[in-house]
């Protein structure tokens, strides 16, 4: 039976005389259900406790004596629960130290022991000999799930020791889980690696000389203090902190390793790092010779390393980078002019399949893997002390993961071609830089141009039959609607220049307006899904003929949208006006609505913390373009989870400006008897007195922010017909509850601040005062830096009344007569 295996259950038939009070158990001594050892210091106990609702099972173990909430640290007999309360700790007269109760024996510990001691660091150990002189067993030679400041994690090289963290199964369970957190002397270069059962889930990356390369918060001045020892004894990770806050590293039954700090104010434990956080985090995810990078918002997260190309493009297309890259053909790399581009800050990869020489430094390094074809990248093994120490790869790159700062330079191996390239590129960036923006000057005058050589050379063609037209034919009709619509909301008189599409091209595209390609019904009538000639797939908004209001919406929408151009604003191809219909054509996203997915269960799951940050961050960087980056400024009156849409690869774009309005000069607020909007998203101020301005748009954000984090929509009633979900979150808020409204399908697989941190702004946008509420742009920069937000201040909620039927109403729909339906509350926090 092996030393830790036997520091389990021993059952005697006889009680033995026990000890309360002290820090130590000696000879002839025992500790009963209720007694406690305490440290010195009073920092930790050790007793038997009862995990949760597991009321009938008791273990023995270590706990932090001072934190009010039960937080233990070490579980003695972790897979062997004492049944009852019988169960008794003792150093029997034989010198064995062992958990007792009536009915069997198990030994703990059978060499003779003279005494057994909890030390103030939260150590447990045995002595031999009553000065205390030999240690013959310690309880931080076999941590369970936590590692506390001083303790040793990792690997014995003479005893084959393996100090690693293995999860609990359950908060009310702490037998051995299925996660596994252990240091590995893989290729000769050791890191940590995180299991779940027998598969790897996340990689830490060798150690750089200052932190492990794939955690870039290790650097000089992190909150704790890092002592890595690798020498032929053992290989070995302390940490320690630079002030007197308790600490802990601990693995918990949902596979997250998280760092801990006890808020003495709060009296709670606070994360402040945890891993893995997101989808690069996750073993292999880009597959082999790829890197992984989410800090570049809307692209594909994977890319190939430099002098590769994806092995599956389909896959790769549909964002599925698990097969990998391999080399590019026609890439010679073996004597023949090779070199070696930088890819900086990054975790390098695996190093199963690398070799390690201490001495070298980076030049010699370089050579070492110039030399043998075989060798595809290199990098340094320790980067403190100017590069010294070679890491070199022999096959597969492999779990490479990109950092905007921290990780370190890896080297990889490409032809002659491709490093000139390369180089050419990084040397001539900044002069690039300093051309472009002067090309970018002259372009834009060019174009200029020739768009208005395009548009005289287009009126000339009147006989040719082509599916657009010329521009004036728009302007005619434009002006014809101005004349014969009421209540025209426009500020600014002069229409875009838009596309003109043939109404046979549209009918061609669409199938007729069959109902296999009807995408669904808005405001004023229905959508189609089309393709043209070219192969260009489109959305048809068409007017309904018989719609009354249709008109100054679709007057409004061609002239505000073709004005601005946005990646997070869905893209206006042009119009069609013939024969009495009025059609608007856009970019086809072919994943719809948001709303499709964070409100329906199943798909809301494909939808995952990072991607949803992502989307929030977007919508705000559109909305704050409309507020203030635009040529005019657009306030969209109607921002709601269905008008943003989703493109291909998840990226939002803010759709349906027919209720928009623009504001000239300096203009941000302004009134109107006709309000338009959608329950549940207006602005009290505008809902009630028709006032709105910028601050409105950032009510309907804060609300639309929210319900992307809980996956519920804002009508929802949780406690009485008045409260949303707005107040639930304001309520959950306030009882320091707000990660609890997280959507269930998230799981565990979110950075706990970054998503309270979201709803602390999401609060900020609907209070309900509207100069209180922060600005577009402010809040783009509050999503994107660690900046000090402020409390939140009570929210507004509009509502329907009890005796309302539908408030409000379809983006088009007119309610200036139905403002005594909508009431209003400022809701109280408890």
């Amino acid at each position: 039976m092996s030393q830790k295996k036997e520091f389990l259950i021993v059952v005697l038939l006889i009680l033995v005389p026990y000890c309360t009070s002290t820090d130590t158990i000696s000879f002839n001594q025992s500790l009963k259900h209720g007694d406690l050892l305490i440290s010195s210091g009073k920092s930790f106990a050790l007793g038997f406790f009862t995990p949760g609702n597991n009321s009938n099972k008791r273990y023995i173990g270590i706990w932090y004596n001072n934190v009010p909430e039960l937080t233990v640290v070490w579980v003695a007999n972790r897979d062997n629960p004492v049944n009852d309360t019988s169960g008794v700790l003792s150093i029997d007269p034989m010198g064995i130290l062992a958990i007792l109760n009536r009915n069997t024996k198990i030994f703990v510990w059978k060499t003779n022991i003279y005494s057994a001691q909890l030390l103030d660091s939260g150590n447990f150990v045995l002595f031999r000999d009553p000065n205390r002189e030999v240690i013959v067993w310690q309880s931080f030679d076999y941590p369970t799930n936590t590692i506390l400041p001083n303790m040793k994690f990792g690997i014995d090289k003479k005893t084959g020791l393996n100090q690693s963290l293995t999860s609990w199964k359950s908060m009310d369970d702490p037998g051995s889980g299925e996660y596994v957190y252990k240091i590995e002397i893989n290729g000769i270069v050791p890191q940590v690696f995180l299991y779940k059962n027998s598969n790897r889930i996340w990689r830490t990356g060798p150690w750089t000389g200052l932190g492990w390369s794939g955690v870039p918060e290790m650097r000089p001045g992190f909150i704790f203090s890092i002592n890595y020892v690798d020498n032929d004894s053992e290989v070995s990770v302390t940490f320690s902190m630079k002030d007197s806050v308790l600490s802990r590293l601990v693995l918990n039954e949902s596979g997250m390793m998280n760092m801990l700090n006890w808020q003495e104010s709060g009296q709670k434990w606070v994360q402040f790092w945890s891993a893995p956080k997101d989808s690069c985090d996750n073993y292999v995810h880009c597959g082999k010779f790829s890197s992984c990078n989410l800090y570049n918002l809307g692209e594909f997260e994977c890319r190939c390393l430099i002098g590769y190309e994806p092995r599956d493009n389909r896959s790769w297309y549909l964002r599925d980078g698990s097969h990998g890259c391999l080399r590019k053909k026609n890439e010679n790399v073996c004597k023949n002019g090779e070199g070696f581009a930088k890819l900086s800050n990054v975790r390098i990869p695996d190093t199963y399949t690398a070799r390690l020489n201490r001495s070298m430094g980076l030049q010699e390094c370089e050579k070492l893997c110039l030399n043998n074809c075989s060798c595809t990248s290199y990098a340094s093994a320790n980067v403190s002390v100017g590069g010294i120490g070679c890491i070199t790869w022999y096959g597969d790159l492999i779990d490479t993961r990109e950092f905007t700062d921290g990780g370190q330079d890896l080297y990889i191996r490409v032809s002659a071609s491709t490093l000139a390239q390369f180089l050419k590129n990084n040397n001539g960036y900044h002069r690039k830089k300093t051309i472009a923006i002067v090309t970018v000057c002259i372009s834009t005058i060019l174009i200029a141009l020739a768009f208005a050589c395009c548009l005289v050379t287009r009126k000339r063609r009147k006989d040719k039959e082509d599916q657009f037209t010329g521009l004036n034919t728009l302007r005619r009709n434009l002006a014809s609607y101005e004349n014969s619509s009421r209540g025209n909301e426009m500020d600014g008189s002069e229409h875009a220049d838009v596309l003109i599409f043939d109404l046979s091209t549209i009918i061609s595209s669409t199938n007729d307006f069959s109902d296999a390609n009807k995408l669904g019904e808005g405001g004023f009538g229905s959508v189609y899904k089309g393709q043209l000639n070219n192969g260009q797939e489109i959305a048809v908004k068409r007017l309904s003929k018989n719609s009354g209001q249709g008109v100054v919406e679709f007057k409004n929408e061609v002239t505000l949208i073709a004005r601005v151009q946005h990646k997070n604003l869905v893209r206006l191809l042009g119009c069609c006006i013939q024969r009495g219909e009025k059609m608007l054509v856009y970019e086809y996203l072919p994943n719809k609505g948001l709303d499709s997915f964070i409100f329906d269960k199943t798909k809301g799951s494909q939808l995952d913390w990072r991607k949803r940050f992502e989307i929030i961050v977007g919508i705000a960087r559109g909305l704050s373009y409309l507020h203030h980056d635009s040529r005019v400024r657009i306030i969209h009156r109607d921002l709601k989870s269905s008008n943003v849409l989703l493109d291909a690869s998840m990226h939002p774009k803010i759709s349906d400006f027919g209720t928009a309005r623009i504001f000239g000069g300096d203009q941000i607020e302004a009134n109107t008897n006709r309000v338009v909007g959608t329950y549940g998203y207006m602005s009290p101020e505008y809902a009630m007195e028709g006032h709105f301005s910028v601050k409105s748009d950032v009510f309907s954000f804060g609300v639309l922010l929210l319900e992307i984090i809980t996956g519920r929509k804002n009508t929802t009633h949780y406690q009485d017909h008045s409260l949303n979900l707005v107040g639930y979150v304001w309520d959950s808020w306030n009882d320091d509850k707000a990660i609890e409204v997280v959507d269930p399908s998230l799981g565990d697989w979110y950075e706990t601040t970054e998503v309270l941190r979201c709803i602390q702004i999401g609060l900020l946008c609907v209070q309900s005062y509207a100069n209180d509420r922060p600005m577009m742009s402010e809040v783009v920069f509050m999503l994107c830096n660690e900046t000090k937000l402020s409390d939140p201040g009570q929210p507004g909620f509009v509502f329907r009344s009890r005796n309302s039927s539908s408030l409000p109403y379809s983006s088009s729909a007119s309610v200036g007569t139905s403002v005594n339906d909508i009431s209003i509350t400022t809701h109280q926090g408890r």
